[in-house]
């Protein structure tokens, strides 16, 4: 059976059980709520991870899953390009969580970092103040940086892409380790 390229929360969760879910957020999001039995893999380290995904595909099912779709549907054209079919949750786990789904928190998790949609409005606002600002008191040509920042965020919402994001996925705080990384694929291979 073919999956669909996304499935509405109320299908997955029926088949959350036959699913295999990988989940493509930073470390941080992943640790501030998950579906039940998601692995995590983010969306930098998927090509590291094709060799293990491929041979879960070939098992079963699988679920893409991110904050919202965006990166999830990323990751499932990296994976697509490499003969890996994949579907995503329509919405990802906000729309989960909006549903009533429950999310697993581990206990003993450190603190939560800020979702990536949340990090990317921060630095983004930051900069654009940052330039006005200097603009202001410095020298006008600053104001040049909040327009660099603007004409980011209207790309970003014309490729369905974000640099910023990517730029801040590599922050430490949002980075998998690679002892992390190495268990989450040994679990994979083992289901």
């Amino acid at each position: 059976m073919t999956m669909p390229s996304a499935l509405a929360t109320h299908e997955a969760r029926h088949r959350l059980h036959e699913l295999t879910v990988i989940d493509v957020r930073t470390p941080g999001e992943y640790a501030g709520g998950h579906l039940p039995g998601a692995l995590n893999i983010p969306l930098d380290r998927i090509q590291r991870a094709l060799a293990d995904i491929r041979q879960a595909a070939d098992r079963g099912e699988i679920l893409i899953v991110c904050a919202s779709g965006a990166r999830s549907g990323n990751a499932c054209r990296i994976l697509a390009e490499n003969g890996v079919t994949a579907a995503t949750l329509d919405g990802g786990t906000s729309a989960w969580a909006a549903d009533g789904h429950d999310l697993h928190r581990p206990q003993g998790t450190p603190r939560a970092t800020w979702g990536m949609e949340r990090q990317v409005r921060l630095t983004a606002g930051t900069l654009v103040l940052l330039g006005l600002l200097l603009g202001l008191l410095v020298h006008p040509a600053f104001q040049l940086l909040s327009a660099g920042i603007a004409a980011g965020l209207v790309f970003s919402a014309l490729t369905n892409t974000c640099g910023m994001a990517a730029m801040l996925a590599k922050l430490p705080h949002n980075r998998v380790d690679a002892a992390g990384l190495d268990a989450t694929l040994a679990a994979l291979r083992g289901r």
